[in-house]
């Protein structure tokens, strides 16, 4: 039962998980978006209109991409890599985006601070395969004794972004949903997620 079966009703009631709506980034800060990712997703709009794979190269990739060189390249990110944390409890399979702390590797490195599953039009169906991806990152972070307090996720048509967050058993669904038309407000969150992680780890 690999993360791609999971809905939101499984996974909630498989890992008795506690539903919560409320604003997570309550003090948002967007960032102004460089040059160069504004001319690439001008260049490559009409390329993520053809597809979901589209989507995931010609939108989602530059702004992480965008993300990972605000940070000095300090962020691993790794895109349609296996994360096999639990295979007996279906916590494994093939993750659109991996958010790692530190330096790019050829393989997945503790500690995972985010993960970003990129849909075709429909957040809702990607809700379930996203929290649990995010349970398999933490496992993996436990496992490699880098355990973060938390654990965010995106679901992602490209121009509609829905974050969330575990705590625990505690899953925290954000009450807004943030467009393409304002990736400063995307580039924001991004950034407020890497910071509260970093100070996770190194505090």
């Amino acid at each position: 039962m690999p993360y791609s079966t999971f809905s939101l009703k499984s996974v909630k009631k498989g890992f008795e998980l506690e539903e919560i709506r409320e604003n997570i980034f309550p003090n948002l800060q967007p960032l102004i978006p460089s040059a160069w990712l504004i001319e690439t997703l001008e260049k490559t709009k009409d390329i993520a209109l053809i597809s979901e794979k589209s989507r995931s190269e010609a939108i989602v990739l530059p702004l992480l991409i965008e993300f990972r060189t605000l940070n000095k390249n300090q962020i691993s990110l790794y895109s349609g890599a296996f994360l096999d944390a639990d295979k007996e409890q279906g916590l494994n399979g093939e993750c659109d985006f991996v958010l790692g702390m530190g330096q790019q590797s050829y393989e997945i490195e503790a500690p995972i601070f985010c993960l970003v599953e990129a849909k075709d039009n429909d957040i809702e169906i990607g809700l379930g395969q996203c929290i649990a991806q995010m349970l398999g990152a933490t496992l993996l972070n436990e496992q490699e004794e880098r355990p973060l307090k938390q654990m965010y996720g995106c679901v992602t048509t490209g121009t509609e972004w829905q974050f969330l967050k575990l705590t625990g058993k505690r899953l925290s669904i954000d009450s807004n949903r943030y467009y393409f038309n304002r990736v400063d407000e995307i580039l924001g969150i991004l950034q407020a997620i890497y910071h509260t992680q970093h100070s996770s780890l190194f505090n």
